[in-house]
C-alpha cells in the first residue's frame, strides 16, 4: 500500500475544494511545480493531479504545469481532470504522466471506455475514478449526479486491464472528519481491481484505519497542507507502519 500526496490545480494555483463545491477553495500555493518538488524531498514516489478547471470545462486546462511536475520531479503521476479524449489521454502520456483518470468521460461513453481500456498500449495505464455521493456517481467536476450505483460499476470492471479504481466519497471529501471507511471496504469487496481511497483523511488514526482494508492506496490532501500531519508521517504510517508511531516525530492530528 502507498500512500500519495495531493495536487488540485484550479486557475494555476494549488487549491482544495471542500466536497468538490468550487465556491468553497482555499489555496495553498502558487507554483505547482514547487509543491510537487516538496513532496517528492519528503519522500513520496507518487502524485495525484487534479485539472479542476478541467473536469468543468471537459478539455485539459493545465497540461504545461503537469508536464512540469513530471519532466521536474520524477514522481510517478497520475492525472485526471478534463480528460474527455483519446488524444487527451496521448498528450498526458506523453507529457510524462504514468497513469490517467477517466471519470465523467467514462461514464458518458462506456462502450468507448471499454474498447480503450483493452487498447494493448493503454492496459495497466488507466484508472477509472468513481466519485460517490451518497454511493451514486458525480460527473463533470461533481456538480452532476447521476442514477449510476458506484459499487455496480466497480463489479464490471472487475476483470478489465485497469490500472486501478480511485473511490472517492465526495461527503467526505476536504472535510478532515473522516474517510467512508464502510464504502470504500464495499467498493474493494466488489471488484478484483485495485482501490485507491480518497477523501476525509484528517488524522494518522484515519491512515491506520484505512490500511486494515485490502488498498492498494490512499490520497490525502488538505490534512498535509494544513498540517494535520507531516508527509514523512503519512509515509511511515501508510508504507512502513513497522517504524513505530514515532518514527519521524510526535504528529500535530486535528479532525472536523
Amino acid at each position: 500500500m502507498y500512500l500519495i500526496p495531493a495536487i488540485d490545480l484550479r486557475g494555476g494555483r494549488v487549491v482544495r475544494l471542500l466536497q468538490g463545491d468550487y465556491d468553497r477553495q482555499t489555496t495553498y500555493g502558487d507554483d505547482p511545480l514547487e509543491q510537487a518538488r516538496r513532496f517528492h524531498d519528503a519522500g513520496a514516489t507518487y502524485l495525484h493531479v487534479v485539472d479542476l478547471d478541467g473536469a468543468r470545462s471537459g478539455r485539459l486546462e493545465h497540461l504545461e504545469a503537469i508536464e512540469r511536475i513530471c519532466r521536474g520531479t520524477g514522481l510517478r503521476v497520475e492525472v485526471g481532470g478534463g480528460v474527455r479524449s483519446e488524444a487527451a489521454i496521448d498528450s498526458l502520456l506523453s507529457a510524462g504522466v504514468e497513469r490517467v483518470i477517466l471519470g465523467t468521460a467514462a461514464l458518458n461513453n462506456w462502450d468507448w471506455f471499454a474498447q480503450l481500456a483493452r487498447r494493448p498500449a493503454l492496459r495497466g495505464r488507466l484508472v477509472l475514478g468513481l466519485d460517490a455521493r451518497g454511493g451514486r456517481l458525480a460527473v463533470s467536476g461533481w456538480e452532476q449526479t447521476t442514477d449510476v450505483d458506484a459499487l455496480a460499476i466497480a463489479r464490471r470492471v472487475t476483470d478489465w486491464p485497469l490500472a486501478a479504481i480511485i473511490y472517492t466519497d465526495i461527503a467526505t471529501d476536504g472535510t478532515l472528519a473522516g474517510p467512508n471507511l464502510e464504502a470504500t471496504a464495499a467498493t474493494a469487496a466488489a471488484t478484483r481491481i485495485p482501490i485507491i481511497a480518497s477523501g476525509g483523511v484528517g488524522t494518522l488514526d484515519h491512515l491506520r484505519a484505512l490500511r486494515r482494508l485490502p488498498l492498494e492506496g490512499i490520497i490525502v490532501g488538505r490534512a498535509l497542507y494544513e498540517g494535520a500531519f507531516t508527509l514523512e508521517q503519512a509515509l511511515t504510517t501508510v508504507e512502513n507502519p513497522q517504524a513505530g508511531p514515532d518514527a519521524t516525530g510526535p504528529a500535530r492530528e486535528c479532525s472536523g
